[in-house]
């Protein structure tokens, strides 16, 4: 089978609230993937609570995924989270591709692309300005990097830093 053919047989659909535990599944893989690539400890959640998590924020309006399935098996090989922010550098509303995640079998096969053709199409669908996103660290990850510049994407500079603050 060519690459042509292996997108040919690739499906994108809105993940629903019940599809949260599959959608939470191909997230953790991608954060275990960040700490095993990396050898630091960025994350600590289960998949039962981003399954939760995920399931509530698309429930609210306040997150969409997007799975890819490999429709000759049915079996799920991708998936890519977006949610929206405000900001007046970006003059107005815009999205944030928060996760994107492709099974490593299926990997420079173009699932990303069709994924991320996805996530331009729900930009337009909200009139969002533009899209944003974080790659993994580098230079673990620096042939992700290469991929997202090959899809439009552009370095603006900085780095994405965090402070956890106190929870309920």
């Amino acid at each position: 089978m060519n690459e042509k053919d292996l997108v040919m047989n690739i499906s994108i659909r809105t993940a629903t609230p019940a599809e949260a535990p599959l959608a939470a599944f191909l997230v953790n893989s991608l954060l275990s993937e960040i700490m095993e690539r990396t050898g630091g400890q960025h994350f600590s959640v289960t998949v039962e609570e981003t399954a939760e998590l995920c399931r509530r924020l698309m429930e609210q309006g306040k997150y969409a995924a997007y799975l890819a399935f490999d429709a000759a098996t049915d079996t799920a090989v991708g998936c890519m989270t977006l949610c929206e922010a405000h900001s007046l550098y970006a003059q107005g509303s815009f999205g944030i591709i928060q996760e994107l995640y492709i099974s490593p079998h299926y990997r420079s096969r173009n699932v990303g692309a069709v994924l991320l053709e996805r996530a331009v199409e729900h930009a337009d669908e909200l009139g969002w300005k533009r899209l944003e996103l974080c790659t993994p660290p580098l230079p673990e990850f620096a042939r992700a990097l290469s991929f997202y510049e090959k899809h439009g994407f552009e370095v603006t500079g900085g780095r994405k830093m965090k402070r956890v603050l106190p929870g309920d």
